[in-house]
């Protein structure tokens, strides 16, 4: 028996009480675009590379989460340094979560590769309007309020790489803010910290076509530890094609293409395995991404 719409937006506005606070937003194209896991990725490339990703979840049920950011880094000339910065808004049910977040980064150049050393910081500004459902008991004390919510927090991180190998280890947000507010679904609820390890190759099969496995370990407080697998495949480096599967959740499939020398343009798509499939299209990834080299090299690398 399907579940009726309303029951749907209903159970989905419940669980985002919890969901909104123990989980960050997560992305299919993350291998791309390094900083949103890891503060030590920015400036990792000789370039300055501005990002801006949309992802729209579960589509056709109400409520479920959108998300968009803007990401952008920066290395310099003569500096073993890179720097930083993250803007996000995230919708879920009726919470509405902004964040701003700045990185630096220091490389050491080591025999083989490099090895960066990362920090950020900045804050999440939420806003929980529970006046948007329709509620038939008006008289219920878990509705019909307002609740905002300033949330500082920082993070560190190392990622190390060569010219065709990568791995990184990162905690994010490592304040486990509580968000308060007079209500008691309210009062115990509080963001999770995250633990990411991320590892990357990339081979080259034969002339015009490399493959690049990789993978992500996602450890969150209180919740089993989540993996990613993925495989990309670069064809004349021009056009990236490749598959994912996420851990009890979907699997992926995406493409990125170079439109010219400073512009890209990804695609992702998710199949969810969860029974919410019956419910919905799955979910859509746009992602567009500028890059200008500091230097004489490529501006678009494989990580």
């Amino acid at each position: 028996m399907k579940l009726k719409p309303v029951f749907l937006l209903f159970c989905l506005l419940a669980a985002s009480l919890t969901s909104m606070a123990q989980q960050r937003p997560v992305f299919s194209q993350y291998m791309f675009n390094g900083l949103v896991l890891n503060p030590a990725y920015a400036g990792n490339q000789p370039q300055t590379s501005v990002s801006l990703l949309y992802r729209n979840q579960w589509i056709n049920v109400a409520g479920a989460p959108r998300t968009a950011t803007l990401i952008a880094h920066t290395a310099f000339k003569d500096l073993p340094i890179g720097t930083g910065f993250l803007l996000s808004r995230d919708q879920i049910g009726v919470h509405d979560d902004y964040s701003i977040y700045s990185s630096y980064a220091y490389k050491l150049k080591l025999r083989v590769g490099t090895l960066a050393m990362g920090l950020q910081a900045g804050f999440n500004y939420t806003i929980s309007d529970f006046t948007k459902p329709n509620i038939v008991d008006q008289d219920d004390p878990n509705f019909g309020y307002r609740l905002t919510n300033f949330s500082p927090n920082f993070g560190t991180g190392a990622f190390y790489s060569t010219e065709k190998s990568y791995a990184g280890i990162s905690i994010p947000y490592i304040i486990n803010n509580k968000l308060k507010g007079g209500e008691s679904l309210i009062e115990e609820a509080r963001r999770k910290r995250y633990y990411f390890v991320t590892g990357g190759h990339v081979f080259t099969l034969k002339q015009g076509i490399k493959i690049k496995p990789s993978t992500l370990l996602r450890f969150n407080e209180g919740a089993p530890v989540g993996y990613d697998l993925n495989a990309n495949v670069f064809l004349q480096d021009v056009v990236n094609v490749g598959v994912s599967y996420r851990s009890n959740d979907a699997v992926i499939m995406l493409f990125e293409i170079i439109l010219n020398q400073n512009i890209t343009f990804g695609y992702a798509y998710d199949r969810t395995l969860s029974k919410i499939v019956n419910y919905t299209d799955g979910t859509h990834e746009l992602m567009l991404t500028y890059r200008r080299s500091l230097g004489k090299g490529p501006c678009h690398a494989y990580f």
